[in-house]
């Protein structure tokens, strides 16, 4: 199909035709679940009678992008208006059952046992519950939570501002507010611990 990516449309070119899994290999769409609902919708709306050359997918720019998003993009139809938004497909990761799961202190993860315990490496983050209620007083929660609930990632990304004395946020999923961290507000370090199973 064409695709319409971000650089192509800062740099004012036209859409390019190429598969989707060529464009998955090389990075261009997140992943392999979206390029799939990407295949579903283009050849539903061409079984639906689309022309596939008044077909395009255009990709969210960073600007556009939903904050729970790592990658956007848009089905549009060329007609008698112009190009027109007719499917929007997101990839949302997890962040649904997240932010369900930080309101209702519920659990929504599956968990795996492993047939023998593993000696993994993990990150350890622990907030600083002081010097946050001092900075954030009725925050203190929203703000602990959002720490605690960081992937590896961003815990990793964030120790190494704190490292260059630098602030760093953080949102919480729940509510949506974001805070700035400082340095010395929580502290981030890499172990090694057995586990015997995984949650996902």
């Amino acid at each position: 199909p064409l695709l319409f990516t971000r650089e192509r449309q800062a740099a004012v070119e036209k859409p390019m035709e190429m598969t989707l899994g060529e464009a998955v290999s090389k990075g261009i769409i997140a992943n392999e679940t979206l390029g799939y609902f990407m295949g579903r919708t283009y050849l539903f709306l061409v079984k639906c009678g689309v022309d596939p050359k008044r077909l395009r997918f255009r990709q969210h720019l960073q600007h556009e992008m939903a904050h729970y998003a790592c990658d956007c993009w848009d089905a549009e139809i060329e007609c008698s208006y112009g190009w027109v938004e007719c499917v929007g497909l997101a990839d949302r990761s997890a962040y649904d059952l997240t932010a369900h799961a930080a309101v209702s202190k519920v659990d929504l993860s599956a968990h795996e046992v492993f047939d023998t315990p593993r000696e993994e490496e993990m990150v350890e983050i622990k907030p600083s519950k002081k010097d946050i209620a001092k900075a954030f007083k009725r925050d203190t929660k929203a703000v602990t939570e959002a720490l605690e609930a960081m992937d590896e990632a961003e815990a990793m990304a964030m120790a190494e501002r704190h490292a260059a004395g630098d602030e760093a946020s953080v949102t919480n999923a729940a509510t949506g507010q974001e805070f700035a961290i400082a340095p010395g507000m929580v502290a981030i370090a890499k172990k090694t611990k057995k586990v015997t199973g995984r949650s996902f």
